[in-house]
């Protein structure tokens, strides 16, 4: 057996109780303590992976480094732990089933008739501790998604219960429930995570560790009272009280001894504290910005914020980078026309046009973007963003009238953005786009040069659609710059105009790298240019 420990995270009650966040936090926390951590996201639908699903229903996509379409949790892994992770970490129920099914018809099961335990619980199993077995962790957490009774969630509860016993001394189960606060009784009710807990016995499972989530402190007696009913012992009552930013939640499990709790719990030594003093000074520069600044986000999902969760965490990242706080203005695209445009972006400091898919809403962003060009207002574009500026630039500075991309007028007189040529004999949808980290080459004497110091970069990437070749020699002649190509396939992977303070757009989503010890340059330098635009404004 190998050295690595397993730590599961269930949650009862409710669900968007943030098992992530306490995954990350005592990540962070165990990391910060010396030791190699990864987190892994079991999903209980039969998605084979969220790349099919409404942002609206799903919220984001997350991108890893190796092209897997992941839980958007992921995001909250790598932001928290400054470390990639990959197709192993996020696990669903739809590829546990067509792995196992796959299985069966090569015949590897031998005519035995295939249920679902042991053959699916044995597959779940095999991936928590894939990560394990590559030896590079000294902690696997495991973060169990949907609440304990959940139909779909069983065979992920009674996996957990099967490794419990097959790894005595290595496992740790938390569970985190919600403990209400009841205006009316003026007080705390312990009963729903009592109910839970019982719940989750019920299925074969002890927690060893129980997160409470508050909205008020819990008194000792309250601690006293759910160990006695639960199984643990009062140290293993720990309080999740609601935050100021999910940012506040290591030092409040340090605080708790979360991290301490759980080393116990598998004999390993928990002295001294962990060094979070990079963290300290991430959350210094957060709580006390020097200033504060507007920049609208134009998306055409602006109604669910988690649609873009690592873009709205990218500014945070970059607002405390510049001592500054960035109030978004959620603009939706939808909305947007010549007739309104300054009055929907007036005020603001920046605009970024966010990514998407489809015709819905595309009109609105490339008023957006034509209303920055010309206002000489910073403008960053993201993917579709990137794609919008360059239809807007070709229709209304080059004067290809009708200019658009073929994914919304495939007979468009000017396609100056077309699908990609080996995306043009693929049919399904699920998992075959343009997907992971991918090279790019930066000219120098650019502004995307500037930012990164160095003439080549790998960002992450997640489309069909690519900037059309055809046009190169047209766009060089204007005013706009292709300052970054990927050297394999020559694709245009960044455009900026010449003559503008700052006007950016990247085919690929910085976002996906953007992190608390590593905020991503170009949304640090992009929020920096929105500090001076501001500066300059209110100087007139």
């Amino acid at each position: 057996m190998d050295n690595t420990k397993y730590i599961f995270v269930t949650g009862g009650v409710a669900s968007s109780l943030g098992k992530g966040i306490i995954s990350a936090s005592l990540a962070r926390l165990l990391q910060a303590r010396g030791y190699s951590v990864t987190i892994q996201k079991l999903d209980p639908y039969i998605n084979i992976d969220p790349g099919t699903l409404n942002p609206y229903e799903h919220g984001e996509c997350y991108v890893t480094e190796d092209g897997a379409e992941t839980d958007l949790d992921l995001g909250h892994y790598e932001r928290f732990l400054n470390t990639p992770t990959s197709q192993a970490n996020n696990v669903t129920t739809g590829r546990v089933y067509q792995s196992v099914i796959d299985k069966e018809r090569r015949g590897d099961f031998l005519g035995t008739t295939v249920q679902v335990i042991p053959h699916i619980t044995d597959e779940i199993k095999s991936r928590i501790r894939l990560l394990g077995n590559t030896g590079k962790y000294d902690f696997v957490i495991t973060e169990i998604g949907g609440t304990v009774g959940d139909i779909e969630s069983l065979p992920y509860v009674e996996a957990v219960r099967q490794l419990r016993w097959e790894m005595l001394g290595y496992c740790v189960v938390i569970h985190l429930t919600l403990v209400p606060y009841l205006a009316a009784a003026g007080e705390l009710k312990t009963k729903p995570t009592q109910h839970s807990v019982k719940l989750l016995q019920e299925q074969g499972l002890q927690p060893d560790i129980i997160v409470c989530r508050t909205s008020h402190h819990m008194s000792q007696g309250m601690r006293n009272k759910i160990s006695l009913f639960c199984n643990v012992p009062p140290t293993s009552v720990i309080e999740s009280i609601d935050a100021q930013t999910i940012y506040d939640i290591p030092f409040l499990m340090l605080e708790e001894g979360l991290d301490r709790e759980v080393l116990h719990k598998l004999n390993l030594p928990a002295e001294g504290t962990p060094d979070l003093t990079d963290w300290a000074r991430f959350l210094e520069n957060l709580k006390n910005p020097e200033r504060q600044i507007e920049i609208a986000l134009v998306g055409k999902y602006v109604e669910l914020k988690d649609a873009y969760k690592s873009i709205i965490e990218s500014f945070v990242h970059a607002g405390a980078a510049n001592k500054c706080k960035v109030q978004l203005r959620f603009v939706q695209s939808e909305a947007v026309a010549s007739e309104n445009v300054h009055e929907m972006l007036s005020g603001v400091s920046g605009i970024l046009v966010a990514p998407g898919f489809g015709r819905r809403g595309v009109e609105g962003k490339i008023e957006a973007i034509r209303y920055a060009r010309e206002n000489k207002i910073p403008f960053f574009g993201i993917c579709l963003g990137m794609q919008c500026a360059v239809i807007e630039f070709a229709r209304n500075v080059l004067g290809f009238t009708g200019a658009c991309s073929t994914e919304f007028i495939s007979e468009t007189p000017h396609p100056v953005v077309d699908l990609m040529e080996d995306q043009k004999k693929i049919s399904g949808m699920g998992g075959t786009m343009r997907l992971g980290a991918y090279p790019c080459q930066l000219k120098k004497g650019t502004k995307a040069y500037e930012v990164y110091q160095k003439d080549t970069i790998s960002e992450r990437h997640r489309h069909r659609y690519e900037f059309n070749n055809k046009y190169i020699e047209a766009f060089e002649k204007g005013d706009m710059a292709l300052s970054g190509i990927n050297p394999n396939e020559n694709l245009v992977e960044i455009i900026e105009l010449k003559n503008h303070p700052w006007f950016v757009g990247a085919q690929f989503h910085p976002e996906y790298k953007s992190t608390v010890a590593n905020p991503h340059p170009l949304f640090v330098r992009f929020v920096g240019e929105a500090l001076k635009y501001e500066k300059n404004t209110e100087l007139f």
